[in-house]
């Protein structure tokens, strides 16, 4: 650890560059998956714009509960399962996984699919719930 130090006090600046492009790195790929939106700022999306929210969990967790008119394509099968979302090309597309964290990949599938309002909800479901948000579900 002493080592390490000494590098950083020696290499400052060397240091400090890794540190900024890794933040870059960071920011650019969050960007091309599309912007996070909370729970709130979706469901304002959704009604105002007449756009969708798209579930990319597994039917299990799909039937156990969903938000209310979701379409459910799973994230694996996105690239097939496309041409359904034909009619919000221009309309906003919240994706919503289980914590928030695999919606990103979808987002570039969807973004380089040319669809322009794509949105990743930030904590998923997991923080639908939490805030107590309604669900259905498909017993």
């Amino acid at each position: 650890m002493a080592l390490f130090l000494e590098f950083l006090s020696q290499e400052w600046i060397l240091a400090l560059a890794l540190l900024v492009v890794g933040i870059m790195l960071v920011l650019h790929e969050a960007r091309k998956s599309g912007p996070s939106v909370s729970p709130q700022q979706a469901i304002n999306l959704i009604n105002g714009e007449s756009g969708v929210f798209l579930d990319l969990r597994d039917s299990a967790d799909y039937k156990q509960g969903h938000i209310v008119e979701a379409m459910h394509i799973p994230a694996a099968k996105l690239a097939t399962r496309m041409a359904e979302l034909e009619k919000y090309r221009n309309k906003p597309i919240v994706l919503v996984c289980k914590m928030g964290q695999q919606s990103g990949a979808a987002g570039k599938q969807l973004k380089a699919g040319g669809f322009e309002k794509v949105y990743k909800m930030t904590g998923g479901m997991v923080e639908w719930s939490n805030l107590q948000l309604p669900v259905i579900s498909k017993a």
